[in-house]
């Protein structure tokens, strides 16, 4: 069973290059697989109805007790056979359904394949989280089928209405899932049924797994979103919306019906929901004039069926209900696929414009008269089998609940009589007009065998199913008899149980139901008003709507564009959470000494003038040069405190930020104005102090607020044992805490990336290859004529100075500085030897992939700097996105291998040899990790140099070309 569930994970992903190869044949492979699940099933059935359940198991995640489980008894069975059986007949009629059509059909059939494999993993996982796991697969994979159709509004609105509902009811559902994990101990679905833990917390647990099975099998009030659901195509209704995926609340609710059905909540909220939804879509199936809004509603109606019989929760309601399971399986997804056939035919829906297609189409009609009689509950076919049980079992309930399922059922079999007869008559009756003269013949041309075949097939296997009835009471008892029997009346599976009460019953709904449709034919019930204003949907949409209205103000109220206020509620919250929390904690323990290092006392004061001053700066650069003034005593604190690391990484930071800052403010005016006033200085300065007041605070007491032994002790020794380096910093940032680097990784990407984004106004790729080409093409020490104006290039064979940086002749001759020029051209490649040496001494001294980087980064600042965007697509021939991503790659890549080996990931193996010449040589594998983190903060520089630089470069020269003055 794992096999198989990993096959659905792998085959997909092969599907659309096999639709561009031999298009909708595509699907006679997409195929192969629901076959062969469906062909192990039934070779497991023996085990399965023996009572030797199949179990497969695969720990996943032993942490948390979360695993990977498989089991198959009879229940899991029967809708393992559901969904691989339907799957393949409806991957066999997808190949004539879209037979000439090309359009995303790679993508269709691959995530109809995924789905299939998801419903697979649901209806056998025994582990209740993974359970929710595979549940919300199958909401967006289902939201991928259902906009199918994605340059129609109504499928793009479809699709999104089913997911929100669906998923909302999900995420409900989880809840209610950890509580029951919680309070079980375990989230083994059947440790849990075994276990069968009650209480509060568990009655609340059920409300909410009824709310997310609910919401998914569309009972109301969440009903709406499956007659939307019609945009998709008629195949994915056929399967998702008859036969699977809303089946699997049925299936969560049939799992805990036999044990928890008794709980107060249980059946007040299945039945009552159960009985108005079957009710609601009935009556709202006699209105529809398109008949896959018939089948819809039907389903609707249907489903509340299920939801009444399967979540009763007694012994014969469950087998009852297992048989109707079956028979609305068949006989939904045939008649739906039937629909497919006449729209694909005819392209049209509309009873109102079909007439007479019965008579040519006497295949087709004659088993879609089966399929409905199956649907109605008429002998001999399988859901005749299944309503009489379930009448009977009801019938002999004693509680009152029963009775209450009862006429519930009656009136819904009333219903379902009369939509179904609607159904048929709408599609392959001959109309009459108001004088009763017979409408035009509808023309029908014949469709190929193949496509006829799945429809045929399917509604055949509800006579056949009828006539199975004593073989499927045997099968289905396995799950019947873990159910309680409350009366002593035992049910079974018969085509005939004699003249009893139950027969008359069904014999008179069935009558009835003939008699509603002439009546409503009548009437002309489709066309009367209805009964409300509006409906479910236009509920959904209102709501809708009133969340966009309340966001769109939230929004005006809180994102008024600016950033002082967006700074000052940050520190109002601040100041208002750390001092309650500081306030209100226990006795403060303060352990504090002036100063552990002369050079502190030096440093703190600069620091707080520079802080002081920088405040009352008139320009911007200055400013930023006064905070920088901060950061770099950070750096004398850091050095003197016995981190050299955090104190060369803390100097190249400043120093890149200050850079940065620098670019920034070149297109921003040198002073500031009178409207960057303050304003409200006083407030501000009190929120400011406050600010700095219980961040001192908080450092204050957090000295003393230790109450055990800290592992930073242990990193001396922990750093050389697990990660065989001397340096604490480096080998816990790529060995000991890799994770954590592996998401700073991330987050400078996604830094860089944004930053680029911002700038970059018509495209996102990289300019620098293009600015060098005319650089590529010269020679590279082009000779330079001294002039009054300066350096000047000279024509070809005109002898003089040469360029110290091919870039520089690119720059305005005012801009230019040869000394400059000089420095860079000498120091470059030495800058880069010290970045590749601190990035592999690192591990041992200070140093290690980040502040190499930022080196190397450093490099090409000088580069940039002196030269131009020039000189650094010179510096720099590549893209930064290609640099970030090979870093990220090889991060990834580091972390990944040791799981090829058995290991954890991230797991360093250590290597050590003697080298002639070299001598002892020894080798860390997270210095692979290093190097990625190293690629990386290049990138990050050299995207920040492109974007806030190079491209700031372009956009003032296209500007100047177009005569506007830049300043």
């Amino acid at each position: 069973m794992l096999v198989i569930l990993a096959a659905f994970g792998i085959l997909p992903l092969l599907l659309p290059w096999l639709v561009r190869r031999i298009g909708a044949r595509a699907f006679y492979a997409a195929a192969v697989l629901p076959i062969g699940a469906f062909g192990y099933t039934v070779w497991l059935t023996p085990q399965v109805l023996g009572g030797d359940i199949p179990f497969e198991t695969y720990e996943w995640i032993p942490s948390l007790g979360i695993a990977l489980s498989m089991r198959m008894d009879v229940l899991s069975w029967v809708l393992t056979l559901i969904v691989t059986g339907v799957g393949a007949l409806v991957m066999l009629y997808c190949r004539w359904y879209f037979e000439g059509k090309h359009s995303g059909l790679g993508q269709f059939s691959a995530v109809l394949l995924a789905f299939a494999g998801a419903m697979y993993g649901l209806v056998l996982t025994d582990d209740l989280v993974v359970l929710v796991m595979f549940w919300e697969v199958t909401s967006v994979l289902s939201y991928l089928l259902i906009g199918y159709y994605h340059v129609r509004g109504a499928s793009r609105r479809a699709a999104l209405q089913a997911l929100l509902v669906t998923t909302l009811g999900g995420l409900v559902m989880l809840i209610g899932v950890v509580l029951l994990v919680v309070e079980a101990g375990t989230s083994s679905l059947s440790g849990i049924l075994a276990e069968a833990p009650t209480g509060p917390v568990v009655n609340a647990a059920l409300v909410m797994l009824l709310v997310g099975a609910l919401s998914k099998s569309a009972i109301f009030p969440f009903h709406f979103w499956l007659p939307g659901a019609m945009a998709a195509p008629t195949p994915v209704s056929a399967y998702l919306h008859a036969a699977a995926m809303v089946k699997a609340g049925i299936y969560l609710i049939a799992r805990f019906a036999p044990v928890y059905a008794i709980a107060e909540p249980w059946r007040p909220i299945v039945v009552s929901l159960g009985v108005f939804t079957m009710l609601l879509g009935g009556i709202q199936a006699l209105r529809e004039n398109d008949l896959k809004r018939i089948l819809a509603f039907g389903t609707v109606s249907q489903l509340g069926f299920l939801t009444i019989v399967l979540g009763f929760g007694t012994r014969d309601a469950a087998l009852g209900g297992l048989a109707l399971l079956v028979s609305h399986a068949l006989f939904k997804s045939a008649l739906f696929l039937v629909v497919g056939v006449i729209d694909r035919q005819l392209s049209t829906r509309d009873i109102t414009e079909l007439s007479g297609v019965g008579r040519q189409a006497p295949t087709l009609a004659v088993f879609s008269i089966i399929a409905v009689c199956s649907m109605a509950g008429i002998i001999p076919t399988l859901g005749f089998v299944a309503k009489e049980t379930v009448l009977a079992a009801f019938l002999e309930d004693p509680s009152p609940w029963a009775l209450v399922a009862l006429i519930g059922v009656l009136i819904g079999s009333v219903l379902t009589m009369a939509y179904g007869i609607r159904f048929v008559w709408g599609a392959f009756w001959t109309k009459r007009d108001a004088s009763g003269a017979a409408l035009p013949r509808t023309e029908w041309p014949d469709p190929p065998v193949g496509f006829l075949a799945a429809p045929v097939i399917l509604s055949g296997l509800t006579v056949v199913g009828g006539f199975a009835a004593p073989a499927l009471d045997t099968a289905f008892a396995g799950y019947a008899d873990t159910a309680p029997q409350v009366s002593e009346y035992t049910a079974h599976l018969a085509l005939w149980h004699g003249w009893e009460t139950a027969l008359f019953l069904s014999v008179g709904s069935v009558l009835l139901g003939a008699l509603v449709f002439f009546l409503a034919l009548r009437v002309r019930w489709s066309a009367r008003r209805r009964v409300l204003p509006f409906t479910a949907a236009d509920v959904y949409n209102g709501v809708l709507r009133g969340i966009a209205r309340v966001s769109v103000w939230v929004t005006g109220f809180t994102q008024r564009g600016s950033l002082p206020v967006y700074v000052g509620t940050i520190f109002v919250v601040f100041v208002a959470a750390q001092g309650t929390a500081l306030l209100s904690g226990s006795q403060w323990q303060v352990e504090l000494e002036l100063w552990q290092s002369p050079v502190q006392v030096f440093a703190a004061p600069v620091m707080i003038v520079a802080g002081l001053i920088a405040v009352r700066a008139q320009k911007r650069y200055t400013g930023v040069v006064l905070v920088s003034v901060t950061g770099l005593g950070m750096v004398l604190l850091f050095a003197t405190s016995g981190a050299p690391d955090l104190a060369l990484t803390q100097i190249l930071v400043e120093t890149v930020t200050l850079v940065a800052f620098a670019l920034v403010l070149r297109r921003i005016p040198a002073r500031m104005g009178d409207h960057n006033d303050s304003v409200a200085p006083i407030a501000r300065a009190v929120l400011a102090a406050a600010v700095g007041l219980t961040m001192a605070l908080v450092a204050i007491v957090a000295t003393g607020a230790r109450v055990a032994e800290p592992i930073s002790l242990r990193f001396p020794d922990l750093a050389y044992e697990l990660g065989h380096g001397r340096n604490v910093v480096n080998v816990a940032l790529v060995d000991l805490r890799g994770w954590d680097t592996m998401g700073e990784l991330s987050v400078l990407i996604l830094a860089a990336t944004g930053v680029a984004s911002l700038v970059f106004v018509t495209h996102r790729s990289d300019t620098l290859s293009d600015l060098t080409r005319p650089l590529q093409t010269m020679p590279a020490r082009r000779p330079l004529l001294e002039t009054s104006e300066g350096l000047q290039p000279q024509g070809a064979g005109v002898t003089g100075r040469r360029a110290w940086l091919v870039g520089g002749q690119r720059v305005r001759a005012e801009d230019r500085s040869i000394l400059l020029e000089v420095v860079v051209r000498i120091l470059f490649h030495t800058i880069i030897i010290v970045s590749l040496y601190v990035l592999f001494a690192g591990h041992n001294l200070p140093g290690g992939g980040f502040a190499g980087g930022l080196i190397a980064g450093m490099a090409l600042v000088m580069r940039y700097v002196a030269g131009g965007p020039y000189e650094l697509g010179a510096a720099a021939p590549t893209d930064a996105g290609r640099l970030l991503g090979a870093g990220m790659l090889i991060a990834v890549g580091s972390a990944v291998v040791p799981l090829f080996f058995g290991a954890a990931p991230l797991t360093s193996t250590f290597f050590e040899a003697e080298i002639p010449v070299l001598g002892h040589v020894e080798f860390v594998t997270s210095a692979i990790f290093d190097v990625g983190v190293y690629l990386v903060v290049i990138g990050l520089v050299l995207d920040v140099l492109r974007s806030l630089g190079a491209e700031v470069d372009r956009q003032t020269k296209v500007l100047r070309d177009r005569g506007v003055i830049v300043r």
